[in-house]
């Protein structure tokens, strides 16, 4: 029984006492009680108090045992008394919060402990400490809270002994089974006990613990693992907001683990092995809305921590590739909206014909004929005028290759290029004219739209302006674009600026008088040096050790939002005008860049097994003489290889083994070079003598690929 249970009882018991004697009238004295007369009215209030506690459990609380109530929703109401119910004459105040007992053993001690069972197979002490440290959250915290009675309420600080928690959980899964058994018979009563009421930070530190035991990868311990994870997901968002900051401390092993049982929970509810080995999926709706919201606790705190524990892309499932991901997102999507529009459709083409090597503006403008937003989803076809090249997907990738390469030209003015090898947004200003900022918006959507990967360079941040918001707004002149700014962007950005604001702030001498600065800064804008002030009348405003931070936090701001605002809201606008849709609610910034860009990973270990022959065989020698010079080639032929074959030097979001690459044999004498077709990721070999011939053909061939034509 929890607290508040307790203080509901103790107040239904004050109901059942016997009612106090009516007073006697004022100035008249009550005849004094003889001592027999004295016992007997004792022992008849005992006997009532006693009858009052006969009921093991009041009518009302029959449930008290029950779990909370599946999903995030109201829980259940329950039979039973509230102090809020009860007449004022018999309120009392809610007890105070337990004080938490003292334990002194330390993870030297348990380990010693252990060691000396482990030899001796006497494992009643360690017995004992099991039983006792998982039977209650109270009990969690006497053994692993540095201080039993210290509030360590703070998200730097969980108050919780790492080290003695991991040599807990290290040694039991070396413990007997009775043992192991007994510690998930202990959570399954804390679970139970301790579900009701608002959370304290203990309760938060119990959660913090338990989430970490390794049990929970037997698929045995579901069904507690399960209640664990929905209690955690009810919390509220502070107490998320706690957990996130204590997880991000953990250590990257002791971090992964958790987030591999998440997974492998949600495949085997998803996936059983055999039928019978979890309870009805039917009526156990909420164990993966649960577990995938616990999962979601762990992003965030691998998100918030600098660098990151592990890599975003170590969350993915890969047993969910086996669900049909385009028919659970229909539903997603037309959830709560049932009458879809017949204009969702998008069927023909969007064609264009384009002279070879065309002016950019030309190019892009072509695309602003198209004024109606379902025209923009069209399948896109490019024709080059003079070329006798059939668009099969070939030209279009060759079309984006070069306009992006004209559009980032330092000619054009609209991008810069920084320190950090990356394009970042001019902040010129021409006259609220920004429609070639959107038309470009439009152009990297239309890329994305038709699975082209860009050889775009913009730092991550600029795909978090992209989905801030994920969504864009019915009123155009709704604020778009301006997510929150960290130094760490800034860094990804111009690192030397942002090496230089990291001294200011750790400058330990008299920052007024030797730096000199005020809220006031300047920026170069097509040749020409402006001012602008951070703040009203910032130039007037020295820059002190007490407002350094302002103006470091100001000044990046307006690097990376207010200086660049219109022509990014252009931008975002003209991205969004393709690729509006739900879908981009569900994707982080990475994932949004490799829809743009491609993945980085340019790997031909996994294309040569993804290869596909016509002609030839794998064990073929000019196959293998193939395989031994790619393998051997640098990066950037590498790179051209992949142009070469694709139409494109980027790698797409599945990777290679999605490029359905193909090497056919062309009899053709061996002096001819390798021929491409671009629309099928498919290469034409004539059967050379010599590796060394081949590399030499090759390389011709992959250096010299620009144009298309037919024979």
């Amino acid at each position: 029984m929890d607290r508040q249970d307790c203080g509901v009882t103790s107040c239904r018991e004050r109901e059942k006492l016997p009612p106090i004697s009516s007073v006697p009238a004022r100035g008249s004295k009550p005849p004094l009680p003889s001592l027999g007369t004295l016992v007997d009215t004792l022992n008849q209030r005992r006997g009532r108090v006693r009858d009052a506690d006969t009921p093991a459990t009041p009518p009302g609380l029959k449930h008290v045992r029950d779990l909370p109530p599946i999903g995030g929703g109201p829980a259940r109401p329950k039979q039973r008394a509230s102090i809020d119910t009860l007449p004022p004459t018999v309120k009392a105040p809610f007890p105070c919060e337990p004080v938490i007992p003292l334990r002194t053993k330390t993870a030297k001690d348990f380990l010693e402990e252990a060691e000396h069972a482990a030899l001796s197979g006497d494992w009643r002490e360690v017995r004992d400490f099991y039983l006792t440290t998982f039977d209650s959250f109270i009990e969690l915290n006497a053994a692993f809270k540095r201080e039993a009675n210290a509030p360590f309420d703070t998200i730097d600080d969980s108050g919780v002994d790492g080290e003695f928690v991991n040599a807990v959980y290290d040694a039991l899964v070396q413990t007997p089974a009775d043992i192991q058994k007994s510690v998930l018979k202990g959570i399954i009563n804390s679970l139970l006990r301790e579900w009701k009421g608002p959370r304290t930070k203990d309760d938060l530190r119990a959660y913090f613990i338990l989430v970490q035991n390794p049990q929970y990868s037997s698929t045995g311990t579901y069904v507690i693992y399960a209640h664990l994870l929905r209690q955690m997901a009810a919390l509220s968002e502070a107490d998320h907001h706690f957990l996130a900051h204590w997880l991000k401390k953990l250590s990257s092993r002791r971090f992964r683990q958790p987030v591999e049982r998440l997974l492998q929970f949600i495949s085997a509810r998803l996936f059983p092995a055999e039928p019978d080995e979890l309870p009805p999926a039917s009526k156990c709706a909420w164990w993966i809305p649960s577990a995938t919201k616990v999962l979601a606790l762990f992003n965030a705190a691998n998100s918030v921590s600098s660098p990151p524990i592990m890599p975003f892309s170590d969350f993915y499932n890969i047993a969910l590739e086996h669900i049909d991901f385009m028919d659970e997102y229909r539903i997603w999507q037309s959830y709560g909206n049932s009458s879809r529009s017949e204009d969702s459709r998008y069927p023909s083409f969007l064609a264009f014909c384009v002279p070879w090597h065309h002016s950019v503006c030309v190019c892009v403008r072509d695309v602003q004929l198209s004024r109606k937003r379902c025209d923009l989803k069209k399948k896109l076809r490019v024709t080059f005028v003079g070329e006798a090249g059939l668009d099969m997907g070939g030209l279009t990738k060759e079309w984006f290759l070069l306009l992006v390469r004209q559009i980032f030209h330092a000619d054009y003015g609209m991008f810069t290029y920084t320190e950090s090898r990356c394009h970042w947004f001019s902040s010129w200003k021409c006259d609220n004219n920004y429609s070639e900022f959107q038309l470009i918006g439009t152009v990297m959507g239309l890329a994305v739209y038709n699975s082209i990967a860009l050889d775009i360079h913009f730092p991550l941040y600029c795909y978090r302006k992209l989905l801030t918001p994920p969504t864009a707004p019915c009123d155009q002149d709704a604020s778009v674009g301006t997510a929150t700014a960290t130094l760490d962007d800034l860094r990804q950005i111009m690192p030397e600026l942002a090496h230089g604001l990291d001294e200011l702030l750790n400058f330990d001498g008299n920052v007024e008088e030797d730096l000199c600065l005020t809220f006031q800064v300047w920026q170069e804008e097509m040749g020409a040096v402006k001012s602008y002030n951070l703040r009203p009348g910032g130039d007037k405003i020295p820059v002190t050790k007490q407002n350094r931070k302002e103006y470091v936090q100001l000044y990046v701001d307006f690097l990376l939002n207010k200086s660049i605002h219109k022509q990014f809201a252009a931008f975002y606008h003209g991205f969004h005008s393709v690729c509006a849709s739900d879908a981009l609610m569900l994707l982080r910034p990475e994932e949004v860049e490799m829809l743009v860009c491609g993945s980085p990973q340019l790997d031909m270990s996994a294309l040569q097994k993804a290869a596909h022959y016509e002609g030839y065989s794998k064990s073929d020698a000019t196959i293998r003489s193939f395989w031994e010079v790619v393998l051997s080639f640098p990066m950037d032929l590498q790179k051209k290889l992949l142009h070469f074959a694709t139409g494109s030097d980027r790698v797409p979001v599945g990777g290679m083994a999605d490029l359905n690459f193909k090497i056919s044999k062309i009899d053709a004498p061996t002096d001819w070079l390798p021929v491409s077709h671009t629309c099928f990721n498919q290469i034409c070999l004539p059967p050379y003598r010599s590796r060394k011939e081949l590399k030499h053909k090759l390389t011709i061939a992959i250096s010299n690929a620009e144009g298309f034509g037919l024979q």
